[in-house]
């Protein structure tokens, strides 16, 4: 094999390796705030079940949806002390 076709080998795989990067980072960060959603969707819900008997609750709202669909069990975390505070 000429030295130009091993070359163009070895760069056409390069080009490939580098445009997978560029698709699986965008893809794992889509699942990760997904998989935070979810987490955050399930957390409120439990929250409002038991705070239920407890005389606490925190109102679903667009904000909170995304507080708790971004940063998850944390954003949960932050309203209770937030509702708290307020």
């Amino acid at each position: 094999m000429e030295i130009g076709v091993v070359l163009a080998f070895l760069f056409g795989l390069f080009l490939l390796y580098i445009l997978g990067m560029l698709l699986v980072v965008p893809i794992r960060l889509l699942i990760k705030l997904i998989a935070n959603g979810i987490l955050g969707g399930i957390l409120l819900l439990i929250v409002n079940l038991i705070g239920k008997f407890l005389g606490f609750s925190i109102v679903i709202n667009p904000i909170t949806a995304v507080i708790a669909g971004i940063f998850g069990i944390p954003g949960v975390i932050l309203l209770i002390v937030l509702q708290y505070i307020l």
